[in-house]
C-alpha cells in the first residue's frame, strides 16, 4: 500500500482562524515539506485545488512543479484537479509538462471539487456540474490516449486532427478519479477502468463499502483485471508521539476550520464529542500515535476489500509547519512500517 500526504496549502492560523505570516512563506513551508516527505520514504504528495482566501492551491502544477525541483521519488499529485472548471487541453499539457520536470513522477486525481467557487469564476453554471465533468474527463482520456486529437462536445470548441503537446515521460499520465459519496461517479471510474481515490472526511469508513463494490463490479462488467481497479483512500488524520498528543494538537484548529466551513454550509458548530466519535476506531479520522494510526489504516482497507493508496488530508487545522513536519517524520519513520508489515 502507498502512503502519502494531501494538501490545500493551507495558510497557518491561530486558534481564532486568523492567518499567520505571508503567502510566501506559507509556500515555502509547504515545500520544505514536500522534501521532508520524500526523504521520509512517503510515496506521493497531492496538492488540491481551490479559490479561497485560506487555500494557497489554485495553481496546483506550479507547485508541483517547483517541488519536482527538490525531491527524487515521491510521486507528485494533484488532490483534485476541478476539471469541470478547467479546459482538459491546458490540464493536460501542465501535467504532461510536469511529468518532463519530475521526471515521469506526475499524477491526476481529477473530480467536480467540493467547493462552488470554480464556477463562477470561470463563467460557468453549477447546474452543468456533471455535465461539464463527464465531457471533459472524456476529452482528457482522449488526449492522454492519442496525440492528435478530432473531438467535439457542448462546453468547449471542438478538436479537428488537433496535436497536443508536449507529451509525458511515461506513456500515459496516471489519471485518478476522486470521488464523494455519489454512487454514479463510482460507477463512471469503475466503467472506464480508472483508479479510484474516495474521499471519506465523515462518518464510518466501512459504511463506504457498497459504493466501492459498485465501482468493482462497473469495472468487471467492462472487462477490466481487478489489479487496474485500484482504490485510493483520503481521510482527515494527524499523527503524535501519543494519542493525547495528537488530539490536543490537531481538534483545536480542526474545531474552527470546520465551524467556519460549516457556516457557509448551513452545517451546526463542530463539538468534541462529534471529533470523538469521528476518531473512535469505526470513525473516518485518524488522529493518534503511529501504531493505533497504522492499525486503522489497515482496519479502513480491510473493510473495504483493499486499498491501494492511503493519503491523509493534515493542514487544515490550523497546523504549524513544525507540528505538520513532525508528524510527516512519524508517518515515514513509523507508521509506513508497521503497515507495509501488516
Amino acid at each position: 500500500m502507498e502512503i502519502g500526504i494531501d494538501s490545500f496549502a493551507a495558510f497557518p492560523t491561530d486558534g481564532n482562524g486568523t492567518l499567520k505570516g505571508t503567502a510566501q512563506e506559507a509556500i515555502n513551508a509547504l515545500l520544505a515539506r514536500i522534501k521532508l516527505a520524500d526523504q521520509a520514504g512517503l510515496d506521493v504528495f497531492g496538492i488540491g485545488e481551490h479559490h479561497r482566501r485560506e487555500f494557497l492551491d489554485s495553481a496546483t502544477a506550479i507547485i508541483l512543479a517547483a517541488a519536482a525541483a527538490q525531491t527524487s521519488k515521491i510521486k507528485l499529485s494533484s488532490a483534485v484537479t476541478v476539471l469541470s472548471a478547467a479546459d482538459p487541453v491546458r490540464v493536460f499539457q501542465e501535467f504532461a509538462t510536469l511529468d518532463l520536470v519530475s521526471h515521469g513522477r506526475a499524477e491526476l486525481v481529477v473530480g467536480r471539487g467540493s467547493f462552488t467557487e470554480a464556477f463562477p469564476l470561470f463563467g460557468l453554471k453549477l447546474e452543468d456540474y456533471d455535465k461539464l465533468f463527464a465531457e471533459k474527463l472524456g476529452l482528457l482520456l482522449q488526449i492522454n490516449q492519442q496525440e492528435k486529437v478530432t473531438w467535439s462536445g457542448k462546453f468547449r470548441p471542438a478538436l479537428n486532427n488537433q496535436s497536443i503537446y508536449p507529451r509525458p515521460v511515461q506513456q500515459r499520465l496516471p489519471i485518478w478519479i476522486g470521488v464523494g459519496g455519489t454512487p454514479g461517479s463510482f460507477v463512471r471510474a469503475g466503467s472506464l477502468g480508472l483508479p479510484l481515490m474516495v474521499a471519506v472526511i465523515g462518518g464510518e469508513t466501512h459504511r463506504f463499502r457498497p459504493l466501492i463494490d459498485l465501482y468493482r463490479e462497473a469495472g468487471d462488467k467492462a472487462g477490466f483485471a481487478p489489479e487496474q481497479l485500484k482504490v485510493g483512500l483520503h481521510s482527515l488524520g494527524f499523527v503524535g508521539k501519543s494519542r493525547e498528543e495528537a488530539v490536543e494538537t490537531f481538534y483545536p484548529g480542526y474545531a474552527e476550520t470546520f465551524t467556519r466551513i460549516g457556516r457557509e454550509r448551513g452545517w451546526p458548530p463542530v463539538t468534541r464529542g462529534h471529533f470523538d466519535a469521528q476518531n473512535s476506531k469505526r470513525g473516518a479520522y485518524l488522529v493518534g500515535e503511529p501504531g493505533e494510526v497504522a492499525e486503522k489504516i489497515l482496519r479502513h482497507s480491510e473493510a473495504l476489500g483493499g486499498i491501494d493508496r492511503f493519503t491523509f488530508q493534515m493542514d487544515n487545522a490550523g497546523l504549524s509547519h513544525e507540528q505538520l513536519s513532525e508528524a510527516i517524520t512519524l508517518i515515514g519513520e513509523q507508521v509506513i512500517p508497521l503497515v507495509r508489515k501488516g
